[in-house]
C-alpha cells in the first residue's frame, strides 16, 4: 500500500459510497454489481489544494480515479518553468493502468483544487481486468484519448506559434460550450501554463482579441 503524502486524509465523507460507485460505473462502463464490487476493492483518500499527490520519479503501484476536484500533472524544463502534461478531473485515470506491476511516474501530479480520489491497487486493477472485459475496454479507451490529447498539443508546439497556442486553448475552452462561453473567466496564469508560455504572452494574446472585438469579457465569464 502507498505511503500517505502530507495532506492526504482517509476519507469516508467527502464522497459517499453511492457517488463513487456511480463514478466507477461510468468510467468503467460496467454493471451497477461489478462496481459496487470495484469500489469495495479500493479506497478512498482526500488531498488539500496544493498537495503533491505523486511525485515525479514516484514508483506507483496504485490506479487514481479522480471523485471529484482538479488536478494538474507537471514537468520542468531545465529553466524550472512548469509544463502541463495533463488534467485530471472527475472521472480521470492516472497512475498505474496496464500493468500490476509498480512503474515510475512522469510528472509531479498537483492537487490544484481539494481531490477526492479512489484508489485501486494495480494487482487488484489487473486481476478484475482478466476477469472482466468492460475495465479492459474502458483503460484502452481511456489510454488512446491520452494518445491523441498528447499527439495535438506536441502538434500544436511545432506549427503554433506562442500566441496562436493561446487562442487554439481559448477556441478549445469555448467549444465546450454551446454558446462558446468560458465559465469562469480564464486565468491568465493558468492559461499561459496549459500552452507553456509566460504569463505577458497569454495577457497580450487575451487583450489583442478583446481590443479586435473577438471576445467578450465580463465579470464572470469570456
Amino acid at each position: 500500500m502507498m505511503a500517505m503524502h502530507a495532506g492526504e486524509q482517509q476519507q469516508s465523507d467527502v464522497a459517499g459510497g453511492e457517488q463513487v460507485g456511480d463514478l466507477l460505473g461510468r468510467v468503467f462502463g460496467c454493471s451497477t454489481g461489478l462496481a459496487e464490487h470495484i469500489r469495495h476493492r479500493g479506497r478512498l483518500r482526500a488531498y488539500a489544494t496544493r498537495v503533491t499527490i505523486v511525485k515525479q520519479g514516484d514508483q506507483v503501484s496504485t490506479l487514481f480515479v479522480v471523485i471529484a476536484g482538479r488536478a494538474h500533472a507537471l514537468v520542468y524544463s531545465v529553466e524550472g518553468q512548469a509544463v502541463l502534461l495533463h488534467e485530471y478531473r472527475s472521472g480521470d485515470l492516472f497512475g498505474v493502468m496496464t500493468s500490476p506491476y509498480s512503474a515510475t511516474h512522469d510528472a509531479d501530479v498537483v492537487a490544484v483544487e481539494d481531490v477526492s480520489a479512489f484508489l485501486l491497487d494495480g494487482v487488484v486493477l489487473a486481476l478484475l481486468a482478466e476477469q472482466h472485459a468492460c475495465i479492459v475496454m474502458a483503460l484502452l479507451r481511456f489510454m488512446v484519448d491520452r494518445l491523441q490529447q498528447t499527439s495535438s498539443r506536441m502538434y500544436e508546439h511545432g506549427a503554433l506559434s506562442a500566441v496562436g497556442r493561446v487562442y487554439s486553448e481559448l477556441l478549445r475552452q469555448a467549444r465546450l460550450s454551446p454558446d462558446l462561453t468560458i465559465r469562469p473567466c480564464p486565468v491568465v496564469a493558468d492559461l499561459a501554463l496549459r500552452v507553456s508560455t509566460t504569463r505577458e504572452t497569454a495577457s497580450r494574446a487575451v487583450n489583442a482579441l478583446e481590443r479586435r472585438g473577438i471576445i467578450r469579457r465580463d465579470a464572470d465569464a469570456l
